[in-house]
This record gives structure tokens, C-alpha cells and sequence, in this order.
């Protein structure tokens, strides 16, 4: 580590990525030439205290939208496989989706409610939201001609086709005709506007076809409205010719419009476009009592369905006059219209993506099991729990296997018949997961077991009420955390009784409980024995489950009570030392103030700050007398950057947590959550290499520079290129001791 302030060298950029916009730089915002000051006790006013800049914070949505600009260009990156490349096209389009949901469909709430205020970066909500639509303009339009001018000619090429209706052949067309009489046609529904058909509900995210009719006796013009049966597949496989490797698919819509007069005889089919709504579709719940919580879920997942457009996407070609009558009917302002070329809804690229051509994707790669919870011998089932009692166990997934760590830890407690009780969060779940079969078969054998359910889990609502009924049934006690917070932590506690006495064994991560994400997401996760550590997980869940509101923690920092509090008194004390002083923090997302302005003291004091962010930054780093010490980089690729990391000091006094918590008001204020403290002298040095390795200049990432723009850096001064920080760790615990070889 070199001294503070800390020169990054010059990159180059590389001439292998498609050209992007570049969000607008944050700008710092002044009325009458002054600064706006931010709201709130965010500005250090205190004696002896530096007074901080109001322009310190940059804008979170804008700040959003740079983080989906990345995952673009990474679409466009021709040293990416081209079907992740796709891949990346449909995430960018499905991250959208939910941004305009949530994020630009609260702001629309808050101020159409008169509760808008001054957002802590300076702005007005009416600015954020006009700076999101030039953003999301100018993205979304780049994202449509990325996929059209560049990876759907490059899939082309590679035999994988997306064919228009008119590029068929006579017999193709004969056969997707009967496919259309026989499976589609029967589960359209034309909805036709007129004096007695009043302008029908369009469902969110749902793919329409406008359509402009002729009734040829009269002359009149009819608008109806066809909806894609979101249940059938969108793309459509051809039959394959004897071209090895040749894939080509049509579009389900176009088969539509292809046989409108089966939906309308006797009419004249003039226009037909395709058009799509995004809606607001965050929930609202009142939280009288625990009791009601899943009724009264239940009942606003149904007014979901019904919440107000806050985006209308619409063929590029569509005429005026039906798009007028949209914008009209749907009540959406022209500045939420998006015109794209289509195929709109890019979403469904992932079809493609899923194809199995191993030349065109990322390496297989196959989790391997930890050494450490490897069975000695082969036929042999490993012994977590033994394991464990050995020494705490730090898990890196998806490098390390999630299946034969912390899945085979709660089957083996749960058929374990010396385990008398097993406790677990559940915030996100497969729809078939083991872990949630282990747990009704641990209640079918007798043992205590306790489910907290988090069923507003966002998107994951109607699966968590599934899976909480479900675990009801089976006789698990199932309880949805505390009133007005969600339990987001990732916690699972076992009860066993050894020799007489009980015996804690503990499982705290940074991922949810879920087999399938855990082989795409990169989380950490603790086994652990500590007596201290069981005692405040019991505590906690007895916090969940009952009435224990003044419960204390020995060595968890648990929100909302001491997480924010506690990491402010650890950056501190890093501030205090100057610059000896230093601070490493791996998170998804850094909006909270109070976090960000701990964070400039300590570097105005000259203590180095590195923030590794996968997401949102408020934080602005590089700026002379606030943040030089301040670094601030984003890594994006083959996995989804989820561990939450605190790390505070070096060497052997160092102090490193990890947890569930991002630095954000809700994680801090309206979330339980959990972070524990790492102690084995192995895992802090393990922890501390991947957090230097990640902020390395010999790692490809992106720079937050002080103006707030994000730059790409995986090239160096000498144009070769920067390392894949993904490919890098599956190289390095694929070379671990392999079973048997243990000492």
C-alpha cells in the first residue's frame, strides 16, 4: 500500500468496447450561486469538529443508473462470451424494470403526496426525476441498438437467429400456423375498445399488441388490444436444418400478428404494434399486528396488479395517433414513453443465453467442496458439525460449494437425532429448496424449529407465503419478525445436546438461503461453535419470535440498534490514528450519510479508505480536503458481487465483520440485520488479500473518480489487460488441498 494520498497509475480504455453514453456528472447543485444545503443533522457543525462541504453526497438514483451502465458495457465487451453478453442485455432490462417499479415509482408517490423532500445530493425529487429520464433515454435506447446492431448480428454469425415472420418459409409459416390454432390462439383474449368495451386494464410489465382494425362496411377505426401470454414461450424454436449448431427462433408475437383474422373476422387488420407497461409496484403495508401482516399482504399483492404506469415502452414506428390514444387511455406523460426498436422486452434474452454452446459462455465451472468440511474418506458422508468443533469454517461462495457446506449443515442437523432445535431466517428461497425440506423433516422428527419468514421479501412475496404455509403445516413454529422491520439477516442456529450439557452451532452469512442463487451470487458465510456468538443468536431469535426488546449483544452489531453506531465507532477510531489509520469496506450499496461523513473525517485525519461497491455510491471520493485518502471501485462479471465486508485496521490488531447489511437507511433503520466479528488469525488474513486484491490496480474494475462519474480500467498503461478478479479466485481455491491431503 502505497502512501496517502494515493496516486492511481493511467489505464487505457479498451477499443473492444461498444461506445456508451456516459451519465450526466453529478453535479454539485447551487441556487443564487450558493450551495443547497442538505437536510438533516448530516453537516459536522460540532466544536472541534471540521464543518463538511453540502455538496459531499453524490445523487443515489443517478448513482443507480451509472451501476446498470456498467452492466451494459459489459454487454458490449467483445472480450465477454457472447451468450453472457447476452445474458448482460437481459439483466440490464430486467434491473430496470425493477428500478422503475420501485425507485421512480415512490418518487412519483412522495411527490404526487406533497412529501417530497430535498434528496441529500442536493436535488428536488421534480430534478431527480427528469435527470432519470434523460438517463434512462439514452440508455435504454443504447441497450436496443446494442442488441440490434451488435449481438444479434454477432449471434448471427455463430448460427443463432432471431427470424421476422416475412423471412420464413412457405412450410414454416404452415407449421407455426397449426402451432398457433392448436396452443396459442385458445389463450388469447382480444379485447376490443368501443361505446360498450370501455379502454381494458394493461398489466404491468405484461407485452401487448396495439392493434387498429377497419371495420370494412362502415369504414370506422377500432383500437383493440391483444396481450402475449406471459406463460408460453416467447421464443419460439424452429426446426433445426442440418447446419451444426444452427438455432433460430421467431418471436411470439409476431406469430401473433401474423394470424390477427383468426381474433377478428370479418375486419380489416390496418396497424399493429407492440407496447408494454411498467407499473408501480411496490408494496404498502400497514403493520397493525403480526397476526394480520400475511392477510393483509396477501390482499395488497392483489392491488399490486393495479398500481399506476410509471413507464410506457412502445415500438419505435408506432403512429401518433395510437400512441396518443395510449398515453391518453393509460394516463402516462410523454416523457415516460419510451420509443425502441423492437423486440421490446429484452428480458427474454435469457433463453438465449441459456443455450448450450460451452465456446460461446464462461468456462464450466463446478464449486468445490471446502477442505475442511471434505469427508476423509470418499464413501463416507462429511461431518459438518465435527467440522466445526474443530475450528470456525469461513465459506467464499460460489467457489466454495453452498450444497455441501451450509445445506449439508442443516440436513445433517436436521436428522441428527442429538439436535434438539434448529432456528433459521428465511428471506429468499428456491421454489424447490432443500433447505426448506430439511427443516419440515426436522419437525416431523420432534425437534424444535423455528422458520422467521421475511414474506415482504420484495418480488419474492407470493413464494415466501407459499413456503410459509407450507412450513405451517408441517408443523414449524413460523413467525414474520418484528413489526415494521424486516428480518433480512442470515442467520441459522442449532441446539444440540453433548455429554449432558447444549452445545450452539451457528451458521451467519451475507447471502440468502438459496441453492440456486449461492452458484451465481458471491457471498461469505461464518460455521462457527463460539459460545459468545451462539448466545447472541439465541438472543436475537428470541427477539424475533417473542417479546425481548432490550436484548443485548456481546459481539454481533445488530441493526436497527448498534450497526450504524458501531461501525461509526470503529471508522473513528481508524480516523484517530491518521494516517496509520485504515478502513476497507466491500458492500452492494453506501447511501447513509451518517456512514459517508465518518468516513471523510477519517480521511480529512489522513487515514486511507477503501470502498469496494458493487451498486450505489453517494460517497465521493478524490476531493482536496475531503476525500483524497478515499478510494471507491466496482467489480462486475461472471458473478454478482453480494458479501458484505467491514474491515478495520491491519495486521494482527486488525478487526474485520461480515454480514448482511449494506450502508443504507433501510438496512440501518427499518431491517434486522446481523454482522459478526471474524476471529481465527487465518480467515482475517484471508479476508484482508480479497479485500487488497479486489481494490488492486492489477484487477479490472471500474473508478469512481470525484465528479461522479464511473471510468472502466481493464487495460494498463502498456495495453495488456487487467486481471478477471473471478476468473483469478476460481484458479486459486481450485488449487486448494484436495481431500486427503489434509493435514
Amino acid at each position: 500500500m502505497t502512501s496517502n494520498p494515493r496516486a492511481v497509475p493511467d489505464v487505457v480504455e479498451s477499443s473492444s468496447v461498444v461506445p456508451l453514453p456516459t451519465i450526466r456528472a453529478q453535479r454539485p447543485r447551487a441556487a443564487n450561486g450558493r450551495f443547497i444545503s442538505t437536510p438533516g443533522p448530516v453537516t459536522a457543525e460540532l466544536p472541534g469538529e471540521v464543518a463538511l462541504p453540502d455538496d459531499r453526497f453524490l445523487d443515489r438514483e443517478i448513482s443507480w443508473l451509472q451501476f446498470n451502465e456498467r452492466v451494459l458495457q459489459l454487454a458490449g465487451d467483445q472480450d465477454v462470451p457472447l451468450l453472457e453478453r447476452a445474458r448482460f442485455l437481459a439483466i440490464f432490462a430486467s434491473n430496470l424494470d425493477e428500478f422503475f417499479m420501485v425507485r421512480v415509482a415512490g418518487l412519483k408517490r412522495r411527490i404526487a403526496t406533497g412529501i417530497a423532500t430535498r434528496s441529500a445530493s442536493g436535488l428536488e425529487p421534480r430534478e431527480v426525476l427528469d435527470e432519470i429520464s434523460l438517463g434512462a433515454h439514452e440508455l435504454m435506447g443504447r441497450h436496443a441498438a446494442l442488441f440490434r446492431d451488435v449481438v444479434a448480428p454477432a449471434l448471427r454469425e455463430e448460427g443463432i437467429t432471431l427470424v421476422r415472420w416475412e423471412e420464413l418459409t412457405e412450410e414454416e409459416q404452415t407449421t407455426l400456423a397449426g402451432m398457433f390454432r392448436s396452443t396459442v390462439y385458445p389463450v388469447l383474449t382480444p379485447l376490443a375498445v368501443d361505446p360498450a368495451h370501455p379502454f381494458p386494464y394493461i398489466s404491468g410489465l405484461s407485452l401487448n399488441l396495439a392493434v387498429i382494425l377497419i371495420n370494412p362496411q362502415t369504414g370506422h377505426e377500432h383500437f383493440a388490444r391483444v396481450k402475449v401470454p406471459p406463460l408460453l414461450p416467447r421464443f419460439i424454436e424452429l426446426p433445426g436444418d442440418n447446419e451444426l449448431y444452427a438455432t433460430r427462433y421467431v418471436l411470439l408475437e409476431e406469430v401473433i400478428a401474423a394470424h390477427l383474422e383468426y381474433l377478428f373476422p370479418g375486419m380489416e387488420v390496418h396497424e399493429t404494434y407492440t407496447f408494454r407497461v411498467t407499473r408501480n409496484e411496490d408494496l404498502e403495508v400497514e403493520e397493525d399486528d403480526a397476526e394480520n401482516l400475511l392477510t393483509a399482504l396477501e390482499k395488497e399483492l392483489t392491488r399490486r396488479r393495479f398500481g399506476p404506469p410509471v413507464r410506457l415502452e412502445v415500438e419505435e414506428d408506432m403512429d401518433d395517433h395510437v400512441l396518443d390514444l395510449l398515453t391518453r387511455e393509460l394516463r402516462v406523460h410523454r416523457a415516460e414513453v419510451y420509443r425502441l426498436p423492437s423486440p421490446l422486452d429484452l428480458t427474454a434474452l435469457n433463453t438465449v443465453a441459456d443455450l448450450d454452446r460451452t465456446e460461446l459462455s464462461y468456462p464450466n465451472f463446478v464449486p468445490a467442496t471446502h477442505p475442511t468440511l471434505a469427508p476423509v474418506e470418499r464413501s463416507a458422508p462429511a461431518d459438518i458439525l465435527a467440522a466445526m468443533r474443530a475450528g470456525d469454517v469461513l465459506l467464499h461462495h460460489p467457489y466454495d460449494s453452498f450444497s455441501t457446506s451450509v445445506q449439508a449443515f442443516i440436513e445433517q442437523a436436521a436428522n441428527d437425532p442429538q439436535v434438539l432445535a434448529i432456528k433459521q431466517t428465511l428471506y429468499r428461497t428456491s421454489g424447490d429448496s432443500p433447505i426448506i425440506d430439511a427443516l419440515i423433516d426436522a419437525a416431523a422428527s420432534g425437534k424444535q424449529v423455528l422458520a422467521v419468514v421475511e414474506i415482504k421479501a420484495r418480488f419474492d412475496e407470493e413464494n415466501n407465503i407459499t413456503w410459509a404455509r407450507k412450513l405451517e403445516h408441517a408443523g414449524v413454529h413460523v413467525v414474520y419478525g418484528m413489526v415494521g422491520l424486516k428480518t433480512h439477516a442470515k442467520l441459522c442456529l442449532v441446539v444440540r445436546e453433548e455429554d449432558g450439557a447444549l452445545r450452539r452451532y451457528c451458521h451467519v452469512g451475507t447471502g440468502n438461503y438459496n441453492p440456486k442463487t449461492a452458484r451465481l451470487y458471491e457471498d461469505l458465510g461464518l460455521l462457527t461453535c463460539d459460545e459468545t456468538v451462539g448466545e447472541d443468536i439465541t438472543r436475537l431469535f428470541n427477539q424475533l419470535s417473542g417479546m425481548a426488546p432490550k436484548s443485548k449483544f456481546k459481539r454481533l452489531l445488530v441493526a436497527p440498534r448498534s450497526v450504524r453506531s458501531g461501525l461509526i465507532g470503529l471508522i473513528d477510531e481508524e480516523g484517530a490514528k491518521g494516517a496509520e489509520g485504515r478502513i476497507r469496506l466491500k458492500l452492494n450499496s453506501i447511501v447513509d450519510e451518517a456512514i459517508i461523513d465518518a468516513l471523510y473525517r477519517a480521511s480529512i485525519s489522513g487515514a486511507s479508505v477503501d470502498v469496494w461497491v458493487r451498486g450505489i455510491s453517494a460517497l465521493r471520493p478524490g476531493v482536496p480536503g475531503l476525500s483524497e485518502t478515499v478510494r471507491v471501485r466496482s467489480i462486475l462479471g461472471r458473478f454478482l458481487e453480494h458479501s458484505r465486508i467491514f474491515a478495520f485496521g491491519t495486521g494482527k490488531n486488525a478487526r474485520i465483520y461480515l454480514g448482511s447489511a449494506d450502508m443504507m437507511h433501510r438496512n440501518l433503520d427499518r431491517r434486522v440485520e446481523a454482522l459478526v466479528p471474524i476471529s481465527d488469525r487465518d480467515q482475517l488474513k484471508t479476508l484482508g488479500a480479497l479485500l487488497d486484491r479486489g481494490m488492486s490496480d492489477e484487477i479490472a474494475s471500474w473508478h469512481l473518480g470525484s465528479d461522479g462519474q464511473w471510468r472502466r480500467h481493464h487495460f494498463s498503461a502498456e495495453g495488456s489487460p487487467l486481471s478477471d478478479l473471478h476468473a483469478e479466485l476460481i484458479a486459486t481455491y481450485g488449487a486448494r488441498r484436495r481431500p486427503g491431503r489434509r493435514r
